[in-house]
């Protein structure tokens, strides 16, 4: 059985489409895949348009290995106070400044929930996890390099489903992704490797690339 992983949005709208930015949702869809289908993924604190476009854009991503999805606009409280009973015992949140390493007997029944602030990738940090640390949550770190959010929900499913020790997940810490012989960009984030490589969202590298080019645009 897997755990429920929960985001309490933090990212404003884009201001053209009205919706999450194009990179959040990809990060977003990549928990799907590496949360794992025993998994559950919920997003919290959307706005109603974010909220109808995510579900929309998940309803057409249905594949085998991938968690369930499902958006709200109530926040993390209101979800726990409906699932949990209002529980917050039951929920680890994973902060960064949290005193405790999350460690693979966090996953042996004392939690049932995790919860992330996303975005978590800013640089630099600017602490927007401190809006749910003061809810009293118990908390876990990942270690001191920042993690993207994606990054942060597939190491904790690693260490508390999978039980690998946090210190035995394969990193790459602030990579640079090449896209020719002349155009590259250096991520400022710590990542899963796979192969040698960070394992980035399906799709975020040609994003990365585009918005890359859009900065040259006179």
């Amino acid at each position: 059985m897997g755990f429920t992983y929960i985001i309490e949005h933090m990212e404003e709208d884009d201001e053209n489409s009205k919706v999450v930015p194009p990179w959040v949702e990809l990060e977003y869809a990549h928990m799907r895949q590496l949360a794992g289908a025993e998994s559950q993924v919920y997003f919290a604190h959307l706005s109603k348009n974010s909220s109808r476009s995510l579900n929309a854009k998940f309803a057409e991503l249905v594949s085998d290995g991938q968690a369930e999805a499902v958006c709200h606009e109530s926040g993390v409280l209101d979800l726990i106070k409906e699932r949990l009973g209002g529980s917050l015992e039951k929920v680890c949140l994973l902060d960064p400044k949290a005193e405790k390493e999350l460690s693979p007997e966090d996953g042996d029944g004392r939690f049932e929930w995790f919860l992330f602030g996303g975005i978590l990738g800013d640089d630099p940090p600017r602490d927007r996890t401190a809006e749910l640390r003061v809810m009293g949550f118990p908390a876990r770190h990942l270690g001191p390099t920042q993690m993207t959010t994606d990054t942060a929900l597939g190491v904790t499913k690693r260490v508390v489903h999978d039980k690998v020790p946090l210190n035995n997940i394969p990193y790459i810490d602030h990579p640079t992704i090449k896209f020719n012989a002349k155009d590259s960009v250096e991520m400022p984030f710590k990542y899963i490797a796979k192969n040698g490589q960070p394992l980035l969202p399906p799709g975020m590298r040609e994003l990365l690339f585009e918005d890359m080019n859009k900065g040259f645009e006179f």
